[in-house]
């Protein structure tokens, strides 16, 4: 993953794609800070962490675009999308909801979860079987539709 990012920043470079430049950039910076609070800046993250990352990126990006249209700057918010598809390059294809609640059901009659107290049953291993194709709270929220 780390070889994509620098690979599609030399060719944003070469492009002169300043959007797609400065969004590389700027992920590469949060994976190098996250390396760092892991332990030292010379550590290599593996291919999940980095998605983490990407998402929690992309997670901030929506949050702007929600402000920027609230206060009227619609300018803004576009590039905010744009930042976002290009961050959604790294991510694996997210899973329907149909697939996504396949996969609850099935662990909620794995765990023999009955109601929303068990949730904490639930939820680590609908999001291990996910891996990270689906976000934490569409997760949740078909975990409770499933409990309720």
């Amino acid at each position: 993953m780390n070889d994509t990012l620098t690979a599609d920043m030399k060719t944003a470079m070469k492009a002169k794609d300043k959007v797609a430049l400065g969004t590389i950039r700027a992920l590469k910076t949060a994976i190098k800070n996250a390396a760092i609070q892991d332990g030292n800046a010379d550590t290599v993250l593996d291919d999940a962490a980095i998605m983490s990352i990407t998402r929690k990126q992309i997670k901030q990006r929506v949050d702007s675009v929600e402000q920027y249209l609230s206060a009227g700057r619609e300018e803004l918010a576009e590039v905010e999308r744009l930042e976002i598809a290009v961050l959604e390059k790294y991510l694996p294809t997210a899973l329907s909801a149909d697939e996504i609640a396949a996969i609850v059901s099935a662990v909620v009659a794995e765990t023999g979860a009955s109601s929303r107290a068990d949730m904490g049953k639930v939820m680590p291993l609908v999001q291990q079987r996910t891996e990270g194709r689906a976000d934490g709270k569409t997760l949740s929220q078909a975990v409770m539709q499933a409990l309720s």
